[in-house]
């Protein structure tokens, strides 16, 4: 993953699942469930499964609610699973947006699209220079600063942080340590947030296999065990009273998934928390009740993310630090903090793990709790 250029997003997705079999332990004839998810590169579809030799499946999808996208479709082939429709599952997300000699921006879209795309009321907002994720996600930040006192150096605790986590990850594309200072001298990219502050744009792929807790302990990996889910899609109106900046789908997502698992935040040993940006991480925090809102910033900056703190959050560097696979960064490190197969990195405990997606500009939300033993043992 990472700046990985002459491959599409098919065969990204194509070498993940094939990879992802072998690691379970299973081969592609035991697989009878393929959900994809693609990014904005195209040419990832349904169409994977006969490239892969895929046939005759009773569970075959595209499942698309952006960076939620990792735990809905975990979710989705547990459904089928429990309903017998299916019994081993790949869930796949990959994408090749980059290009060479391309700023990482361009793989995203642009001001003038968005201004080519929308017009009347609706095209306000890019002539004013609002168009593409991060303007947007300044936006909802720049609302949260204004009513909690949320600040600069918060937002670089974050950066440090998960920076210092991705220093044991052989994946990760930003290994070296960085400051609270290099974070405040780093460039503006749309304020309040600076480069440090912007997750990668990453080229790769990447698949989990979702099957039975009885099955699964009898393949080759130690199983993460799902013990609660939950999705939450808010629907902003974006007019006077909305919560958007200030709230997230995180609240119902984060309670449904703690309320089927029967736990509480207090019971979690490792977070990995879908961060585009820095700030995700501070309002998903508050969001799932690890602070009281509003105190995200003080929360972060307390320590309590890194290596010894109460609550180690993105052990894997995340997307700031080590690669952009929307949903399928936090869910793939989840799954190795809960095998526990972290290296250098790996947390001592790591009996409960949740994991967080986060799609369009905090539109839509996805929690998964995983376990390193079966529910309630």
């Amino acid at each position: 993953m990472g700046k990985v250029y002459g491959r599409t997003a098919a065969e990204f997705a194509a070498d993940a699942v094939r990879l992802a079999v072998d690691d379970a332990g299973l081969t592609l004839d035991q697989v009878d469930g393929l959900l994809v998810n693609p990014g904005l590169s195209g040419g990832l579809g349904i169409g994977l499964a006969a490239a892969l030799g895929l046939y005759d499946l009773p569970l075959l999808s595209v499942v698309n609610a952006y960076g939620s996208s990792a735990s809905a479709m975990v979710q989705i082939a547990m459904f089928a699973i429990a309903a017998g429709h299916a019994s081993t599952v790949a869930c796949v997300f990959a994408d090749a947006t980059l290009q060479p000699k391309s700023r990482t921006g361009a793989a995203y879209g642009s001001i003038g699209g968005a201004r080519r795309r929308l017009t009347g009321i609706r095209g306000l907002g890019a002539a004013a220079g609002l168009g593409g994720a991060p303007s947007t996600y300044a936006l909802a930040a720049r609302r949260h600063m204004a009513k909690y006192g949320t600040d600069d150096d918060q937002f670089a605790a974050v950066a440090v942080t998960t920076r210092d986590w991705a220093a044991d990850n052989p994946f990760a594309q930003l290994r070296d340590p960085i400051t609270v200072d290099d974070h405040h001298k780093s460039r503006w990219i749309a304020e309040p947030f600076r480069l440090l502050d912007c997750c990668l744009v990453s080229n790769g792929g990447v698949a989990v296999v979702v099957t039975s807790g009885e099955r699964a302990r009898d393949l080759r990996q130690p199983p993460a065990y799902i013990w609660g889910w939950g999705q939450c899609h808010p629907g902003y109106v974006m007019e006077r009273g909305c919560e958007w900046g200030l709230s997230t789908g995180a609240v119902k997502s984060g309670r449904d998934a703690f309320a089927r698992a029967g736990i509480g935040p207090a019971d979690i040993d490792v977070a990995e928390i879908y961060d585009c940006f820095t700030f995700t991480v501070i309002v998903s925090l508050e969001d799932y009740g690890f602070c009281e809102k509003g105190e995200g910033g003080p929360y972060v900056a307390s320590g309590v993310l890194g290596r010894d703190g109460a609550l180690p959050t993105n052990t894997g560097g995340g997307e700031l630090s080590a690669y952009y696979m929307w949903g399928m960064t936090p869910l793939s490190e989840g799954v190795i903090q809960t095998r526990g197969q972290g290296g250098g990195r790996q947390v001592d405990r790591h009996d409960l793990v949740l994991v967080s997606g986060n799609g369009g500009t905090l539109e839509h939300h996805g929690t998964l709790v995983l376990g390193a033993h079966p529910k309630g043992a």
